[in-house]
């Protein structure tokens, strides 16, 4: 996030009402693509706007999307909705090499509200990374190793949680898209490559197929951290 990114011009009753929209529409809503207004404005911090079902119900749904797109993380911003929220799980079979690499241990179902995060450490690691919200595309990403997680719980608890390894790459993702930031602002823009290209030319002998956002493994291509 920087001094120029936009809040959210939209009211506590506006969110709430598209809220309900998207949740009584009867079918999965659409994760919208860069360009989209909501994905480059600072979403608002969660101070009740939702009832508890309401709130409740779109964390579900939001499940759902994530796990349909599929991906390991998704950003209420990635629905249109302006709210500081996201869901995040990563309970995928992978290959073992590509776990060992990336450092990718399972990752339960998480709802966090309102996070921010801070590194810990010098340590980086640099690796491809994609987005349900630029469809097809991956480019390097460094981040950092180890971060610590400030979040709220649905509940209203408040949490702090060391994250290392990929798990930290997909809540430091995450938490970007609700201030209005996608990884390509992060990347290095060279490496910047189509699925099919990455798998073409970028494959690492053995460990398999791209997953966009995820590197190589021998899952299905289209899995994205968000």
């Amino acid at each position: 996030m920087t001094p120029s990114t936009p809040g959210t011009a939209m009211t506590d009753d506006q969110i709430r009402e598209l809220v309900e929209q998207i949740l009584s529409a009867g079918m999965l809503p659409p994760i919208v693509q860069a360009g989209h207004p909501a994905l480059r404005q600072r979403a608002a911090a969660y101070n009740g706007q939702l009832p508890a079902d309401q709130l409740a119900r779109l964390i579900e749904l939001m499940r759902q999307v994530m796990h349909e797109a599929p991906g390991v993380g998704l950003a209420a911003p990635q629905l249109g909705i302006p709210l500081q929220i996201a869901v995040l799980e990563d309970q995928y079979d992978v290959d073992p090499e590509a776990a060992a690499l990336r450092n990718r241990i399972p990752l339960e179902f998480l709802a966090i509200l309102d996070p921010r995060y801070t590194p810990q450490g010098s340590g980086t690691a640099a690796f491809y990374e994609g987005c349900l919200s630029l469809n097809g595309l991956q480019a390097v990403v460094a981040r950092p190793e180890n971060v610590l997680l400030e979040y709220e719980t649905p509940d209203g608890a408040a949490v702090q949680r060391q994250f290392s390894g990929w798990q930290a790459r997909i809540v430091q993702h995450e938490t970007d898209h609700l201030n209005g930031i996608l990884y390509i602002d992060r990347a290095q823009l060279r490496s910047l490559s189509s699925n099919s290209e990455y798998a073409a030319h970028w494959a690492a002998p053995g460990i398999g197929r791209a997953r966009e956002g995820l590197g190589f493994d021998d899952q299905p291509a289209g899995i994205s951290v968000s």
